[in-house]
């Protein structure tokens, strides 16, 4: 079963939502307020089949949200933190073109 089929994120104008229902386990879900997100990190997958994967750091726990993004949602999600500045643009571009490893925003945090 695919991850896109038990893994969800979705977004609004204030909280971004997940919500999971993984087929061996206990589903659970949480949310979180844009407002409180202080960094976010992008690690590439090891290759085209493993997932590249979303980490976002808020004020409010020491731990991060993690968000594959082969989750239904995922690349919206995506787009939509690169659209409110909380990445930088032009790394992502270069995420996107091959740039490899784990890289996060803002830089030296």
């Amino acid at each position: 079963m695919s991850l896109s089929t038990w893994y969800h994120v979705t977004f609004d104008d204030e909280k971004v939502y997940r919500e999971t229902n993984p087929p061996n386990g206990e589903g659970w879900k949480d949310e979180l307020y844009w407002k409180d997100i202080i960094r976010v990190c992008f690690k590439i997958g090891a290759d085209l089949f493993d997932n590249d994967e979303i980490y976002i750091f808020t004020d409010k726990r020491e731990e991060s949200y993690l968000i594959p993004t082969m989750a239904d949602g995922g690349a919206d999600l995506w787009g939509e933190i690169v659209n409110r500045e909380l990445f930088d643009a032009d790394l992502a571009i270069k995420l996107a073109t091959g740039l490899e490893g784990s890289h996060c925003w803002p830089e030296g945090k």
